[in-house]
């Protein structure tokens, strides 16, 4: 496992993901295979909360392994309120994070289905 070396890129994607979150903190919203070669430069993780009416509580975890099944978890959010019909930004381009090979980002919410993640990054190689 190795991360490209930022001085020399020689490739930088701009990708996006979305994900609707269920009721455990296990849904992987993205992943960087452990021999991919690249690292993620996360830019913004935004959480909507899609219920018209209640409140939902949302969870967010780096974990140190790509598939989210062993390794250790570390909290980016941990419960936090997003009130209905409303979003949160629980990154943005002022506090990115890199995600380098065999590492995850997984998420999870109180109420299956209310709760929806849009994840901005950059795939370097």
């Amino acid at each position: 496992m190795s991360a490209p070396n930022l001085v020399n890129v020689s490739t930088i994607t701009l990708k996006q993901v979305g994900v609707a979150l269920g009721t455990t903190l296990t849904t992987n919203l993205l992943a960087n295979a452990a021999s991919s070669g690249k690292v993620f430069k996360i830019t913004s993780i935004i959480v909507s909360n899609v219920d018209g009416t209640n409140a939902a509580a949302v969870s967010l975890d780096f974990h140190t392994d790509a598939d989210g099944t062993s390794g250790t978890s570390f909290a980016i959010a941990s419960t936090v309120t997003v009130p209905a019909d409303a979003t949160l930004v629980v990154l943005d381009k002022n506090t990115p994070i890199y995600l380098e090979e065999d590492r995850s980002i997984l998420g999870g919410a109180s109420a299956a289905s209310d709760l929806e993640c849009l994840i901005t990054y950059e795939e370097i190689s």
